[in-house]
């Protein structure tokens, strides 16, 4: 008997039409407006999770920085190539993308991070830790509290590690916990930076 292919988009894929339609243009937006203003104005930058791209990525693209877009989700990818012609996209999960095969100067998961397993959570910060160049700057939302729920749209598990265990898991991959923040939305963010080596 053939197994049910998983999915990678964490019932986003099936649910897409009803995010993107609902999905609030404002919230989030101003919040990481200021944390690319820590970025050159030239910076790349790697949104994981960008679904539709609005409003993150609609945000950056329009603040002048270079946009690469990763999602699993095919129905969220099109509207984001559709929207957004000149960005650069791919259908894929996470864990599984290469990103690109290039380094960035700001990496964020919004609304991103929770909807992974715990497993899948750890393996995406010490990716991302290698794609970032020194200095670099990396932005993801979740719970302060280590907290399970349901999403409202999947009814699929939630998992955030809460503060003390992101912590952890980034110092281990190399990065600093520099700050963390509430937007209008009480969504809760985490701000690391990967520190600059000088020669040895």
């Amino acid at each position: 008997m053939a197994s049910i292919p998983q999915d990678k988009s964490n019932g986003y894929d099936g649910a897409a039409e009803s995010f993107m339609s609902t999905r609030n243009p404002r919230i989030g937006a101003a919040t990481v407006r200021e944390w690319s203003h820590t970025l050159a104005h030239d910076s790349s930058i790697l949104d994981l999770g960008c679904g539709h791209g609005v409003p993150i990525s609609r945000m950056l693209i329009r603040e002048g920085f270079s946009v690469y877009g990763v999602d699993a989700s095919t129905k969220m990818i099109a509207a984001f190539r559709k929207r957004f012609p000149n960005a650069h996209a791919e259908c894929s999960a996470v864990e599984e993308s290469e990103f690109f095969r290039r380094t960035f100067d700001g990496v964020v998961a919004w609304g991103l991070m929770f909807l992974l397993p715990t497993d899948v959570q750890t393996i995406v910060i010490r990716k991302v830790a290698r794609v970032l160049n020194p200095s670099g700057r990396f932005l993801f939302t979740s719970p302060k509290e280590a907290v399970t729920w349901y999403d409202a749209l999947t009814g699929r598990e939630s998992i955030s590690l809460g503060a003390e265990l992101y912590q952890k898991h980034l110092h281990a991959a190399g990065l600093n916990l520099v700050g963390e923040d509430f937007d209008e939305g009480r969504n809760h963010y985490y701000f690391a930076s990967k520190p600059y080596e000088r020669g040895r």
